[in-house]
């Protein structure tokens, strides 16, 4: 065996390298420079070594070079590296070192070998053995990778794995839950396991619940205890982290399954004991002793107490700033607090102020979205909007650029947008950030109509599209809605300085024209539904531009057959033509209709289409249709129209008698009160009894 030998790398005067075995023959290794190659015989010697290494096998210098060890191996090829020429006078002479690849074969430890992964699974299965339950988590582990195949399992086999499964880990639920392959088995029991076996599993985790939202694999299994239990292991879960509030919020597993139990889970009571822990130490140190919900309302808690407002709110103000440095401003819990904190600052304050900048300043975005998609961060944007000056609102408008069409199909989000309508002076603007992303950008486009037709017809998308033109009306906007609008118009009084008439207007004018568009282009799909023909009645009464080809394509489908006669039909269908013929809705408290400026036309148009088939609709289900179209202000031809029914007054009183005449397919038929299972039919069709009021006068 080779003696040890010492190495040392010296540089030279002339800027050359040379390596020196102290031990044995010396071996000389020169580099230079271009220049100097011709003189790479002269050997050179300087007594101040560089790095000097006392391993045998590396040495351990900073540049990772290994040197030769063994005895004769004065030949490159034996070398750990080889030092090459270096880079040109630019670098300093310094050497340019390359690195071989290791000589696999000759390794002793055969890392890459497949004997050496077999000996050290080996290994790793006799060091699993050593543990606590080692056999039993083996033996459930087997049965869990039959268990957990949705398909494929004979529902006797599944019972009969469920209950080998049951066997093992009843009574030591606890020894299985903190390993992250192990719990997987609980997970899977707890899917397939009766009420009752899942009791037995919560029952024995009984307080080791804030430990299990603490474990990055064990919270879920806490989430699947609460989805799939009753009330009875809710109240038991729940309780437990009572007074645990602040810290598990902060912590980066526990804050999500702490907030998933409080959105998903929680009763009012339970949710207003954990929220109420942000207020400070002492909410989350004594409970209120009645058995009903505390209050949450912060402003409820002040007027109670005034001296605690500074408090309450710097702690809350502390907890807010915290997780949104943190980045983690998704929790439902943060978003309520937020509103509570913002409802009791003052407007205009420092504080008020110091929280919109906190608000915006965000420079991602991320905290403006995920408050847009809870019911306490919409009203909140909602208020920030409302009370917030042009500069503000712009920022926070352009945080949503990405997100708009998300937003209107959300049950919260489509607030914002209503908001944004009625509180932004700066019309170019929003019409810009917002009826490009909410109606696309090319209004012919075969996709993009497609997806306003989906929009016309889901219950939140189509109040965006509809506000502006609908104004605050029930038949569009929910309760909620409306009274959020309210708040939202009496705050712009102070804050707003355009007329909202002239504002209404203006965006009416950007967002028409695609919603004109849609409607001379899918007039049939858009009729086949009642939230459609609302669409269509809303555009075309309210809309601006010219609406002509729009009002021809829902006439010409007077004349088609099939499946179109029916759509024409529906309810919806026919109080959408008799508004339309009318030129506006009926006003209840002036008993007379409100026509829209510059007047539809529609009734002039429809006439057209239906002069072929007026009878047949005066004494059929369409007959207030027809009620219509001779109420119509200003329509010039309605004598017209008069002389052609006394021509078939007959026809009309038998429609209005229910004789025999009326089409038994357009009769509607009703269970009769009486002996035996009489079937009979509803006696004419009242708009054709006030047809022929009409034609009396």
């Amino acid at each position: 065996m080779s003696p040890l030998k010492r190495t040392t790398t010296t540089r030279t005067s002339d800027g050359t390298h040379r390596k020196k075995l102290k031990t044995g023959a010396s071996k000389d290794v020169k580099t230079s420079t271009p220049s100097q190659r011709s003189n790479t015989a002269e050997v050179e010697t300087d007594s101040d070594p560089i790095i000097e290494s006392d391993t045998a096998s590396q040495s351990g210098d900073d540049d990772g070079v290994s040197w030769p060890s063994d005895d004769g191996s004065d030949d490159d090829t034996g070398a750990g590296a080889d030092l090459s020429e270096a880079e040109g006078e630019g670098n300093g002479g310094r050497a340019k070192i390359t690195t071989k690849p290791k000589d696999t074969q000759n390794n002793p430890l055969g890392n890459a070998s497949k004997e050496s992964h077999a000996k050290q699974k080996a290994i790793s299965q006799e060091r699993k053995a050593t543990k606590p339950n080692a056999d039993s988590i083996a033996r459930s582990k087997k049965l869990w990778e039959r268990l957990r195949r949705k398909s494929h399992v004979p529902l006797e086999e599944r019972t009969r794995l469920l209950t080998e499964l049951f066997d093992i880990i009843a009574g030591r639920v606890k020894d299985f839950v903190f390993k992250h392959d192990a719990v997987r088995v609980i997970q899977t029991a707890l899917k397939y396991a009766n009420l009752d076996q899942r009791k037995t599993i919560a029952k024995e985790l009984k307080g080791e619940y804030k430990v299990l939202a603490q474990s990055k694999y064990a919270k879920f299994l806490l989430g699947k205890i609460l989805v799939r239990g009753d009330d009875e292991i809710r109240d038991f879960v729940v309780p437990e982290f009572y007074g645990h509030v602040r810290r598990l919020i902060k912590h980066p597993e526990a804050s999500w399954i702490l907030d998933d139990i409080y959105r998903g889970a929680a009763t009012p009571l339970q949710k207003a004991t954990l929220l109420r822990e942000w207020y400070g130490a002492e909410f989350a140190l004594f409970k209120p002793k009645s058995k009903e919900a505390p209050s949450v309302d912060l402003k409820e808690l002040l007027a109670e107490s005034p001296e605690k407002r500074k408090p309450i709110m710097r702690s809350l103000q502390e907890l807010i700033n915290l997780l949104i440095q943190k980045k983690t401003t998704g929790f439902t819990m943060l978003h309520d607090a937020m509103l509570q904190y913002f409802l009791n600052l003052q407007s205009g304050s420092e504080e008020a102020t110091e929280f919109v900048e906190l608000v915006k300043g965000d420079e991602e975005g991320d905290l403006l979205k995920n408050l847009a998609f809870t019911k306490s961060g919409a009203y909140l944007v909602c208020l920030i909007l409302a009370y917030a000056n042009a500069k503000d609102r712009k920022l926070i408008l352009r945080a949503f650029r990405d997100t708009i069409r998300l937003m209107a199909y959300d049950t919260h989000a489509h607030q914002i947008l209503l908001t944004a309508y009625d509180v932004i002076d700066d019309t170019v603007l929003l019409s810009k950030s917002i009826f490009p992303e909410l109606v696309g950008k090319d209004q012919d486009s075969d996709s993009q109509q497609r997806e306003l037709l989906s929009m016309a017809n889901n219950f939140n998308a189509r109040m965006p599209l509809l506000y502006l033109f609908s104004g605050k009306s029930r038949a569009i906007l929910s309760e909620r809605d409306m009274e959020l609008m309210e708040e939202i118009h009496r705050i712009r009084a102070s804050t707003s300085k355009k007329d909202p008439a002239t504002r209404r207007k203006e965006l009416i004018s950007h967002l028409s024209p695609p919603l004109i568009s849609l409607i001379a282009s899918r007039a049939e799909d858009l009729i086949s539904t009642s939230f459609g023909c609302q669409f269509v009645t809303e555009v075309l009464l309210n809309g601006s531009g010219d609406r002509h080809a729009a009002m021809v394509s829902i006439a010409c489908l007077v004349k088609k057959n099939g499946d179109t006669g029916d759509i024409l039909g529906t309810p919806a269908a026919r109080r959408m033509l008799k508004t339309l013929s009318q030129g506006g809705r009926f006003n209840q408290a002036r008993q007379r209709i409100d026509t829209v400026e510059p007047p539809l036309g529609f009734h002039d148009i429809l006439y057209g289409e239906l002069s072929e088939v007026l009878v047949d609709w005066a004494t059929g289900p369409n007959s207030f249709v027809v009620v219509g179209l001779l109420e119509a202000p200003n329509f010039p031809r309605v004598e017209e129209m008069k002389e052609r029914l006394k021509k078939c007054r007959a026809r009309l009183e038998e429609a209005a008698r229910g004789g025999d005449e009326v089409p038994k397919e357009k009769r509607k038929k009703r269970n009769v009160k009486g002996d035996g299972d009489k079937i009979g039919h509803l006696k004419g069709y009242p708009g054709t009894r006030i047809l022929l009021e009409k034609l009396d006068k």
